[in-house]
């Protein structure tokens, strides 16, 4: 009897484990195969798949090469920020595939195709099921699809109209005051001083976004920009391996420190919303100027007009997922392109001498106003040219959920489409033979005649319905910030400067940014 049943127990065990190997070899051989000669026979080649982990380990290579080095200073920074993608297109042209593990990843660069996706033409795009670690740093409107990001863009947007922006004026004067007066300080001894802008812009912006979105100083709202700030450097360490289903639960440092930020973020949040929340059911308190203020306010109107419905309005998860987006995308992208704004104008003196005698024909010694902010044309410009050769987000990406047809090809479930928007702005086809050059006069006539294109060759905020809902914001944010530091300084870089731009979630100087700082 013992040994029949140890038979039986043997049989069960080989059945698993076949089904286990069918199982691993389906979704890591079979199908990426399948799919390798279906995008091939419509012309979409690329690096060929290799068992799970695709062309994973080549990246990770390419990448380890380029970041042990800096690079000459220009903007020629699309082989160093992604090695394999800038490899990869000399290789097999503008419009590859490449594997992320399994999941092939075809990358587009044809604005007309960009503009299909982007606009949702056919309703068959959405944002990839990413690395369940994302969630821990957002899980905002950005993150949602269908009906439901319908609603959370719907409360949201009054957050942003430029009427509420107007009265968040003040917030971001208070803010480059601060920032002012330490810098002048800084200086007032020897007239110069040397600093790392990238850690001023941070803090800067981290700021900003304390005051703007909570009504709070910069000292209350530090703490989530620290631990959102930890979270984003462990996230993109995570990504840049061979996600597991389920090994986020496993008890490694790495997870355990997610988990234990992710906590610690969620309690500070719960506790400023709650405050802000407590008093007169959200009719007085948060009646305030600040994105929270209006957020709340918002949902309390949505749950009043829906009723009783089961699904009105957010919950207070969604609000702390919203106001980890604010933090996380208000803090970080503004920082980054201010930073890069001022290693580009110290590389390019002239132009910083044209922006600040813009600043000062405008408003002089005195404090920027918002229809002053709006009339400077050049500062504009350049932001708009640091946005195309430095944008924030280097890359977009979008899924089909099922078989549907991008133009003349036909791509089934589960590609990842990525759209390097670091690359379409940089193609000379678009934007000419200076295209990796420095040149703010292209936006002279505004965006839409800067490219020989005019569908989608410069998304540095997205596109289409899902275009960022933070743009004006940011802006006005950006402009107000050069527009004070150009009033009262001029800046070059240090010699110690080393130029080494690196995506860590957004594009960053990897060795920081040390300006040195004059006294005008």
């Amino acid at each position: 009897m013992g040994e029949y049943v140890l038979t039986i127990a043997l049989a069960i065990a080989s059945i698993l484990v076949v089904s286990c190997v069918w199982r691993v070899l389906r979704w890591g051989w079979w199908r990426p195969k399948k799919l390798e000669k279906y995008l091939m026979e419509q012309g979409i080649k690329g690096p060929p798949y290799k068992f799970l982990y695709g062309n994973l380990q080549e990246e990770m290579r390419l990448m380890k090469n380029v970041q042990s080095k800096p690079i000459s200073l220009s903007h020629d920074i699309v082989p160093r920020v992604f090695p394999f993608v800038h490899q990869s297109i000399n290789n097999y042209g503008k419009m590859f595939v490449s594997w992320f593990g399994p999941i092939p990843r075809v990358y587009i660069t044809d604005p007309v195709l960009i503009r299909d996706i982007l606009s949702n033409k056919f309703g068959h795009f959405q944002k990839p099921k990413t690395n369940p670690y994302a969630k821990l740093l957002s899980n905002g409107v950005a993150t949602r699809e269908g009906e439901d990001w319908a609603k959370h863009r719907r409360i949201i947007n009054p957050a942003f109209h430029i009427e509420k922006l107007k009265h968040m004026l003040p917030a971001f004067y208070t803010s480059c005051c601060e920032l002012v007066n330490k810098w002048e300080k800084l200086v007032a001894s020897k007239g110069l001083c040397e600093l790392d802008v990238w850690t001023e812009m941070k803090n800067l912006t981290g700021d900003v976004i304390s005051r703007a979105a909570f009504g709070s100083n910069y000292e209350e709202g530090m703490k989530i920009v620290e631990l959102q700030t930890e979270q984003a450097a462990l996230m993109i360490e995570a990504s840049r391996s061979l996600y597991i289903p389920g090994s986020r639960f496993i008890p490694t440092q790495r997870n355990r420190r997610m988990k234990e930020i992710d906590g610690e973020v969620r309690a500070l949040l719960r506790r400023i919303i709650s405050k802000r929340m407590k008093g007169r059911e959200i009719l007085e308190e948060s009646k305030k100027d600040d994105l929270l203020g209006i957020l709340l306010e918002s949902n309390a109107k949505e749950i009043k007009e829906s009723g009783k419905s089961k699904n009105a309005g957010l919950s207070m998860e969604d609000v702390m997922g919203e106001c980890k987006l604010f933090y996380f995308a208000g803090q970080e992208t503004t920082a980054v392109l201010l930073t890069w704004t001022m290693i580009v104008l110290s590389m390019h003196p002239d132009w910083q001498s044209r922006a600040r005698e813009e600043v000062l024909q405008i408003f002089g010694e005195n404090k920027p106003t918002f229809d002053g902010l709006n009339q400077l044309k050049i500062v504009t410009m350049v932001l708009y040219e640091v946005l195309r050769l430095y944008p924030a987000a280097t890359m977009l990406n979008r899924f089909t959920y099922k078989e549907m047809k991008l133009g003349e090809f036909t791509l089934p479930e589960g590609v990842w489409l990525t759209l390097p928007e670091i690359i379409v702005h940089r193609d000379r086809e678009f934007w000419g033979e200076d295209a990796e050059e420095f040149n703010p006069e292209r936006f002279s006539e505004g965006i839409l005649k800067a490219s020989k294109n005019q569908v989608v060759s410069f998304f540095p905020f997205g596109w289409g319905p899902r275009i960022c809902i933070g743009q004006n914001f940011a802006m006005l944010e950006a402009k107000m910030a050069m527009a004070m530091i150009l009033q009262n300084f001029w800046f070059e870089l240090s010699p110690s400067y080393a130029h080494a731009p690196h995506t860590v979630v957004t594009l960053q100087p990897q060795y920081g940014a040390p300006i040195i700082l004059h006294k005008l």
